[in-house]
């Protein structure tokens, strides 16, 4: 594994520990698009039903765990738990502008035509718009709490620093996927105007507003 795969890894844990700890500790799901993390949810569940036919290591198996683990639980405290600070009337993204496209491009557009293969495409695909509803949300409300300014950055750079593996993996290792690369890149895009705002304002001490 190289560095930039471990620090994307890393970056993501700490997404994922960021929103969780938030939730828990606020006792409030205000700001979070439920849609969002329903959708992360859908991709670990698609991408690691390999869990059950192959291992590759204990770190890769261990981390598939924790993601599955932390989407579910996230999906409890937002739907559930602390579904009365769910703020249903803001994240109204329809997710089936998402869903119906990825799934078709899935089954178009894939490395081999079989169930787990189309799976795993489904979700990279899946992945790369899943921010999308939270997203949405944020311009609906105008702004952003700071905690979860810190989760979109920390999910952002977990994609960012996947670019920089992949470009690791052609020049040393001689291996590239493209449907990876492009869906990564695209993921990547959706959080560059974010990136710039949180840079501009978060990092000085100020709340994420959107131009009005």
């Amino acid at each position: 594994m190289n560095i930039f795969r471990l620090c994307g890894d890393l970056s993501h844990l700490v997404a994922i520990i960021i929103l969780l700890v938030k939730i828990w500790r606020t006792r409030s799901c205000a700001g979070l698009s439920g849609k969002s993390q329903a959708l992360f949810l859908v991709v670990f569940l698609s991408r690691y039903l390999d869990l059950f036919t192959s291992f590759i290591s204990t770190y890769n198996t261990c981390m598939k765990i924790f993601y599955v683990f932390a989407a579910t639980t996230t999906c409890y405290l937002i739907f559930f738990k602390f579904k009365a600070t769910y703020d249903r009337n803001h994240d109204t993204f329809r997710v089936e502008f998402i869903l119906i496209p990825t799934i078709a491009l899935a089954l178009i557009l894939n490395n081999d035509f079989t169930v787990m293969e189309i799976l795993w495409t489904f979700s990279i695909y899946l992945e790369s718009v899943a921010i999308l509803p939270q997203l949405f949300m944020i311009s609906k409300t105008g702004e952003a709490e700071s905690i979860t300014s810190h989760y979109l950055f920390a999910q952002g750079m977990y994609r960012g620093l996947y670019i920089f593996n992949w470009i690791y993996r052609y020049y040393f290792e001689s291996f590239y996927d493209a449907i990876s690369i492009i869906s990564g890149i695209v993921q990547t895009v959706l959080y560059c105007d974010f990136f710039y705002l949180y840079i501009t304002k978060v990092l000085r001490g100020r709340n994420l507003t959107l131009p009005a």
